[in-house]
C-alpha cells in the first residue's frame, strides 16, 4: 500500500502524462484539504474545472488576494466572487 504522499505524486506523474482521470482525482483531493497551490498548478496546466474549484475554495477560504489574481487575469467567475465578498465585507 502506498503512502498519500506517493499516492499523490503518482497522480501527479499520471496528470503530467495527460490523464484526465488522474487530474481530475487530483482536483478533487485537492478541494477537499483547501489546497489552493495545488488548484492553482492544475488550473495553470490547464484544467478548467481546477480553476472553477480554485475560485470555489478562495471564496470559501475569504482568499481576496488569490480571486484579485484570477479576476485581473480575466476570470469573470472570481471577479463577482470578489465583489460579493468585498461587499459583505464593507470593503
Amino acid at each position: 500500500m502506498q503512502t498519500p504522499d506517493r499516492e499523490l505524486e503518482a497522480l501527479r506523474q499520471r496528470a503530467a502524462a495527460g490523464d484526465p482521470d488522474a487530474v481530475d482525482e487530483l482536483v478533487e483531493h485537492a478541494a477537499e484539504r483547501g489546497d489552493l497551490d495545488e488548484l492553482r498548478r492544475l488550473s495553470d496546466a490547464g484544467s478548467r474545472d481546477a480553476l472553477d474549484q480554485l475560485v470555489e475554495t478562495a471564496g470559501e477560504q475569504g482568499d481576496l488576494a488569490e480571486l484579485r489574481r484570477l479576476a485581473a487575469s480575466g476570470n469573470q467567475d472570481a471577479a463577482d466572487v470578489l465583489a460579493e465578498l468585498e461587499e459583505e465585507s464593507g470593503s
